[in-house]
This record gives C-alpha cells, structure tokens and sequence, in this order.
C-alpha cells in the first residue's frame, strides 16, 4: 500500500506509556530533585533556605514551560515521564517507541485518516455528516468506556466512548502467529474496526445490542456472525476507495483476503482446539470474512452489505 506522505489524521490518543490502574481511567500521572542552599540565608520553617525555595519556583516553571508538569509528576503513581518534542492532537506529549514502532504508528494514521476521507465522502453523499472516531494506541492493557482490556483482546472497537483500541503488539502476532502479513493486512483490521464504527452511527450495533439481552447465547453468536461479517464488507468498501486513489500495490488484495481466512472462526479453532464448534461461531467462518470483504471491495456500495437478509 503506497501510504508514505499521505495526510496522517490527528484522532490518534497515544496511550503507549499509561497504566490503567488508579483514580484516573488511563493513569496518564507521571512517574519521574535538587541540592539545598547554603550561605548562612535564613531558613524556612521546613529546613529549606529561602535561596533554595526561590531556585525551586524558577525551575518549576522552567520545567513547565518544557511541558513537565512537576506537581503531576510527584502526585502521580508509577508510569513514566513524557519528554517534550512530541505533541498528540490535544498538545500533550506523546510517547515513543522503536524506530519500527513509529512507523507503525504513522502508518495507522494515514490509514485511519483514509477511512476518514472514504466514510465522510460517503456520508456526506447522503445528506449526513460522518464523525470520525479516534483510535487509541496501548501498549499490554487499556480501560476504555467498554471496560478494562488486555493486548490478548486484540484490536477492538468500543460504541461507549466511539473509539477503536490497538495494541501495537497485535501485527506482529497477526504476522507470526496467525501467518497474515503486509501492510494492507493491517490496514484490513484497522478498517474492520472502523466499519463496527460506522454501524454504531447508522444505528446497527445500539440495535443489536438491544436485541441480544432477549436473546439464548446460540442465537446471539448468529447474530454476532452477521454483525461482523457487515464490518467486513464495510472495510471492502472502503479497500475499493482506496484502490481507486492507486494507493494498492501488487498483491494487497490478496493480503486483505488472506487475512480475513487465516481469523476466520473455523480456521482459528482447527489451528487451536484441532476441531470446530459452528454454535460458538460468532464472527464468520474462513470462506464468509473473505467473501464479504471481497463484495464490498468489488462494489464500493454499503447497499451491497446487508449481511441481515436472508443467508450469509
């Protein structure tokens, strides 16, 4: 996929150096001090010289001005300091990782602000207005609107807070472990996760999950299946747009399509337990994910994704 010097959208939270834990829900306090004075200056009354005071107000709001925060830094419990020089889209700073792991970041952002470009086109033709969701980077664990989750939750979309959770771990497992490698793999589940956001906004997932409180555990999972099979073909549709803008390089297709068979529910169950339980499926066998993948690729149209009528 041909993304290097695309716009990146700015709805990335970089949570890659939080803890979920404590009072505050993404731990965000810091984790990270000063010789005394001297020079027969009289003393306050908690033993520091009126020169060391002075000298630690200064250097507060020296370490202000740099964005270090030094009353959150020492009220904070365990976590780790951000240095300034890398600013998030609501001007905190954000955390690094591995030359490798930035890219993948960069990566993640052009891809989403591509789902931005398709879904608010498409949106728009209707006479709506798309809000675009944001996507938050962790790193091992993360509480979202949704409930507290770990990085073997994989990639997951939250209606609660209309955000899409990614732990930066999750390709290198999608790769190794599940044998679906490639930058438009990754793209492919990124899309997936915004196409549950878009069924939250035209009113799918609220009426599922409505539906599903009356419903037994076999008939929930059934549903589960068409639910995601339409995320699917939404990430197809916008695959098409993608393609369109000759952003697809040789054999991305193929990548998305491999994907979506090495995660289907029958594969991953032979490839785990060494049999299948077709009652537990709940997000569509091997041969179903590629196949409405490829038709909302093939048509561009969400009118081509009603995976609630009739057999899927």
């Amino acid at each position: 996929m041909e993304w290097k010097g695309r716009r990146q959208s700015e709805n990335i939270e970089d949570q890659r150096g939080a803890s979920p834990g404590g009072g505050n829900p993404f731990g965000r306090g810091g984790g990270f001090r000063m010789p005394g004075g001297g020079g027969g200056m009289r003393r306050a009354g908690g033993g520091m010289s009126f020169g060391t005071i002075i000298f630690l107000v200064i250097l507060y709001f020296i370490l202000k001005a740099m964005g270090i925060d030094m009353l959150q830094v020492l009220e904070g419990g365990g976590g780790q300091v951000q240095l300034p020089g890398f600013e998030q889209s609501d001007g905190s700073p954000a955390p690094r990782g591995s030359a490798q792991e930035e890219e993948m970041k960069s990566f993640m952002a052009t891809v989403l602000a591509e789902t931005e470009d398709t879904w608010n086109g498409i949106f728009q033709a209707s006479g709506k207005q798309y809000e675009e969701p944001k996507m938050v980077l962790f790193r091992g664990q993360v509480r979202s609107a949704c409930g507290f989750a770990s990085a073997a939750s994989g990639p997951f979309y939250c209606p609660g807070d209309h955000k899409v959770y990614l732990d930066m771990s999750f390709f290198d497992e999608l790769a190794q472990k599940f044998d679906a490698s490639g930058d438009f793999a990754q793209a492919y589940v990124v899309a997936h996760e915004v196409g549950h956001h878009v069924q939250n906004l035209i009113g799918v997932l609220p009426k599922f999950n409505q539906m599903r409180q009356s419903m037994s555990e076999t008939e929930a999972n059934q549903m589960s299946v068409r639910v995601e099979l339409q995320a699917d073909c939404f990430a197809g549709v916008w695959g098409k747009f993608t393609e369109q803008k000759g952003l697809l390089s040789q054999g991305d297709l193929e990548e998305a399509l491999n994907a979506a068979t090495q995660i289907g529910d029958d594969t991953l169950q032979k490839r785990m337990q060494g049999y299948v339980v077709p009652e537990s499926f709940n997000h569509g066998t091997s041969e179903q994910r590629m196949r409405w993948f490829k038709r909302g690729f093939d048509s561009g149209k969400m009118s081509a994704c009603d995976t609630f009528s009739g057999a899927v």
